[in-house]
């Protein structure tokens, strides 16, 4: 193979294949791709949450400190 761009590396490993085995490819790159997606989504939600999180978790930590809470009756979930 010769140095070229990796979608076009990717095509002429596919085009190597037979046709079903193509298909399989396609559909695990599809199911790899929607993987990728919903983590690049995960990863931005919580980033922009990130300052709510440590606030919260920091008002939890002091609750406890101040004997505010309870424990978590999981019964009750």
């Amino acid at each position: 193979m010769t140095s070229t761009t990796p979608i076009a590396t990717v095509t002429e490993m596919l085009e190597s294949l037979p046709e079903a085995v193509q298909q399989q490819v396609v559909e695990h790159l599809r199911e790899y791709l929607a993987d990728l997606q919903d983590e690049e989504r995960w990863d931005s939600l919580f980033e922009r949450t990130q300052s709510q999180l440590m606030a919260a978790a920091r008002r939890a930590k002091q609750e406890i400190a101040q004997g505010h809470a309870q424990p978590m009756d999981l019964e009750r979930l």
